[in-house]
């Protein structure tokens, strides 16, 4: 889960740039908060990203013990391109890690988020 300032800007990043799904919302006003769960697909066969935006809160500390979100992807440089296309922030540039032939590349979202992208072959 993760905490996000404005739902809707956190939605359009990960439907837009991340091309993930919007699975479903839910609105929780009595307990002033809202849902949203994001995905390649449904649970079980694929994992979700829920985002949960409370009321008044327009930012976070994203503190120490967050390190990053790892997605695998088909072409990690188109990836990039998308994302900066959409206005998204590239904190390293696709190219294989230190020592190895795995193509990686970091991004950030709207909120802060680092999303590590992994090149994995097409199935």
């Amino acid at each position: 889960m993760l905490r996000v300032g404005n739902l809707q800007r956190a939605i359009d990043f990960y439907t837009q740039a991340m091309g993930m799904q919007l699975l479903r919302v839910h609105q929780r006003p009595d307990q002033n908060y809202d849902l949203a769960f994001l995905g390649y697909g449904t649970n079980p066969e694929h994992a979700e990203i829920e985002l949960i935006y409370n009321y008044g809160v327009t930012s976070y500390d994203l503190g120490t013990a967050y390190g990053h979100i790892a997605i695998g992807v088909e072409d990690v440089a188109a990836s990039c391109e998308k994302i900066r296309a959409c206005g998204g922030n590239i904190t390293r540039e696709a190219g294989p890690v230190k020592g190895a032939n795995t193509v990686i590349a970091f991004v950030q979202d709207p909120d802060g988020y680092k999303i590590e992208l992994i090149e994995r072959p097409a199935l």
